[in-house]
């Protein structure tokens, strides 16, 4: 069987069970979170080896087709993934573990920020958040109603990306917000209100709505010790604030 050949994921997988330089097999995307599955989804597989071991099953490196993509990788490789796929394989199901629970453990990992790390970004968030807001704000006072719903969208994508931050957490792709949310919601937050504020935001940009949500996102910022990004804004944080 070539690379090219069509192959399904039970047969996959089978073929992949019954080779020793496997050490693990990860599946990821919607097929991982429960009720998320459309008459479109495929299997997205990460194929741990063994470092430096040989396997025909290298052949398989780049395979994409209609029910299985495949991601072929040695465990040093996988131990270092991450990046814009940190949130899948931090919610991914893990279909084969020969490391006695060690690729849990390297997922288990994924899914949970450093302390350093997520209160650095977390900062960085809460400027870029800021940012867009008060651009938005400005926009609008202006008459500029497109560039400050722009604005206002951008500054959602920025909020959310801090909120996760904040508990530590990769922020889920935009198709399972809801979802993550519904599972494991952002302490001190109301998964419901949260969602329609930034629904509404982003769809409208809604300036009220801008200004009530800030007054929240300020509070629980300087609670977790970020109060020195807001206040490099100086007199400019008074625009962003609820009137």
């Amino acid at each position: 069987m070539s690379a090219q050949q069509p192959i399904t994921y039970d047969a996959f997988v089978e073929l992949a069970a019954a080779d020793p330089a496997v050490l693990g097999l990860v599946l990821k995307g919607s097929r991982a979170h429960e009720d998320m599955t459309t008459p479109y989804s495929d299997h997205d597989l990460y194929v741990v080896l063994a470092d430096g071991a040989t396997t025909s099953l290298t052949r398989f490196t780049g395979h994409r087709a209609p029910d299985l993509d495949l991601v072929v990788l040695s465990l040093e490789e996988f131990r270092g993934a991450g990046g814009f796929e940190r949130y899948a394989l931090a919610r991914a199901r893990i279909v084969l573990d020969r490391l006695e629970g060690g690729i849990t453990r390297i997922l288990a990992g994924m899914a949970r920020l450093d302390a350093d790390e997520a209160f650095r970004q977390a900062g960085g968030w809460l400027d870029a958040y800021a940012n867009s807001l008060y651009r938005s704000v400005k926009n609008d006072r202006d008459g500029h109603a497109l560039a400050a719903r722009l604005d206002a969208a951008d500054s959602i994508r920025f909020l959310l990306e801090l909120l996760f931050a904040l508990d530590r957490r990769p922020r889920p792709y935009n198709k399972y917000l809801r979802w993550e949310l519904d599972r494991f919601p952002l302490p001190g937050w109301d998964t419901g209100l949260l969602l329609d504020a930034v629904d509404r935001i982003s769809s409208t940009g809604d300036v009220s709505a801008q200004h009530r949500l800030f007054g929240q996102v300020e509070a629980v910022a300087r609670r977790a010790g970020h109060g020195a990004v807001l206040d490099a804004w100086g007199a400019d944080v008074d625009l962003m604030r609820p009137r």
